[in-house]
């Protein structure tokens, strides 16, 4: 079968952005006295929304909620900041975007960056690629693995969901794809293993980018 159109992650998947938030957290962890965590620990640690991750990194402190806010709003100034730092597509990215728009295939993000952040950086990291729908986090829309925002991107776009490959690098994409009923690829390049994705329901690995090809029709 041939799809008509994919939906991205952004972290993991698209771009590689794991030392950006790394540094971003270590410093606010820093600033508190708090213990900071490596590279390698963060790809655990990342992929269900800047909260989450804050609520990880304190782990058994159990901090309040108002210091977990403040530690959040901290965390989102440090990575403002320095997000553009080391941020970069994956290797195979671009020239997968390129051909992708040669065949007319229609291309999405969904990320659970809040939706400034994952325009901005699709904007900045991945031009000149236009995507048709760039989707992050907002006020009122459920995060992954919810299938809610990548069925109303099917919409967006009328393509049926059965007819769309969801790439990712983590149980939360597969798990979404899932949900939406669309066909769940797991991007081995990104910041989980293989046997993540697979236990997830991964329907198929892709080793590279280029990978992707043959699931869209040629021109």
């Amino acid at each position: 079968m041939k799809y008509r159109a994919i939906i991205f992650d952004m972290d993991g998947t698209l771009l590689d952005t794991i030392d950006d938030i790394a540094g971003a957290m270590n410093r606010v962890l820093a600033a508190r006295s708090l213990p900071t965590y490596d590279v390698e620990a963060y790809k655990t640690l990342v992929g269900e929304g800047a909260e989450q991750l804050v609520r990880k990194v304190f782990g058994r402190r159990s901090p309040n909620e108002g210091q977990l806010a403040a530690a959040l709003r901290d965390y989102r100034r440090e990575y403002e900041l320095c997000w553009r730092s080391h941020s970069r597509p994956y290797p195979g990215i671009p020239e997968l975007l390129r051909e992708l728009a040669r065949r007319r295939v229609r291309t999405a993000v969904l990320s659970n960056k809040p939706q400034a952040f994952t325009e901005v950086m699709a904007d900045e990291l991945l031009a000149p690629h236009v995507f048709d729908v760039v989707r992050g986090a907002a006020p009122g829309v459920p995060l992954k693995p919810d299938p809610a925002p990548a069925l109303a991107i099917a919409r967006e776009l009328d393509v049926p969901p059965a007819s769309m490959v969801f790439l990712g690098d983590t149980k939360i994409d597969i798990k979404t794809a899932a949900a939406a009923g669309m066909l769940p690829v797991g991007a081995l390049w990104g910041f989980r293993t293989a046997d993540e994705l697979r236990r997830s329901g991964a329907a198929a690995l892709a080793a590279s980018p280029l990978d992707l090809l043959p699931y869209f029709p040629a021109v």
